[in-house]
């Protein structure tokens, strides 16, 4: 299965294993969404643990789908919204453990996470600017200042753990072979608290918040559909797709 559930000793594992990039076409975007609310309104579920086996954690959307398919980028942007919004309103906390590349869609499930930890190989990205989309910069914030975020979107730069962590947004950077012992070590400390007082602290957290990031990217969204319609849209995602290359504009 492309997306796998295993619930043991208060912890709820999401784990993603479809290679070769862990890239998701509309269908499982708007699968994940209701995967993540019913691990986490389990009643046996004190804290969930999103992770993912293969070369990296999550590598965004499928973009063979939608160059072959523009007419599906709305049910895309509505799964990846309802994967953020889902993680994020989720009854307790969710743990990202994240490993190689976490692009796109990634970010956005990891922005809109509660807690990070990341292997040493690691590396968090927004290419959209790349592929003729738009979005994920909202999450982003979520984790690093302003300048960083904008610095990151123009230029589809990568962002090493290690600056991720300088700069707040990790809780940990552990050697990749540590990971899931090290996420599942974290976890089980929150998995020992009351469910009860995870679930009230959570919607506090949430409501303390200075900025609505479920708000704030269906705002990016709508950009990102404005720029589908760009004929340089089409142009860098035939590029992408003929062979991982960077459109010439």
């Amino acid at each position: 299965m492309p997306i796998n559930v295993n619930i043991h000793d208060g912890i709820g594992e999401i784990i993603f294993d479809h290679p070769p990039v862990n890239a998701f076409d509309s269908k499982l975007w708007m699968e994940l969404p209701q995967l993540v609310t019913k691990t986490a309104s389990n009643p046996e579920v004190k804290v969930v643990l999103i992770r993912a086996e293969g070369k990296g954690f999550q590598a965004g959307v499928d973009i063979k789908e939608l160059q072959a398919k523009p007419d599906m980028i709305p049910l895309v942007n509505r799964g990846n919204f309802l994967t953020g919004q889902a993680i994020h309103k989720a009854e307790v906390p969710v743990v990202c453990a994240v490993h190689g590349f976490i692009m796109g869609g990634g970010v956005i499930i990891c922005g809109a996470s509660d807690t990070i930890i990341a292997s040493e190989d690691a590396f968090f990205a927004l290419p959209e600017i790349d592929r003729g989309a738009m979005g994920g910069a909202s999450h982003l914030s979520r984790m690093l200042p302003l300048h960083k975020v904008r610095a990151a979107f123009f230029t589809g730069s990568n962002i090493t753990a290690e600056e991720m962590y300088r700069l707040g947004a990790v809780e940990k950077v552990v050697p990749r072979d540590k990971l899931y012992q090290e996420a599942l070590a974290f976890c089980q400390v929150i998995a020992s608290k009351s469910r009860k007082a995870l679930a009230i602290a959570k919607e506090a957290l949430n409501g303390i918040e200075a900025a609505d990031v479920d708000r704030n990217y269906r705002w990016e969204q709508g950009f990102t559909l404005e720029m589908y319609m760009e004929e340089d849209s089409q142009k860098a995602r035939d590029a992408f797709v003929e062979g991982g290359k960077k459109a010439d504009f």
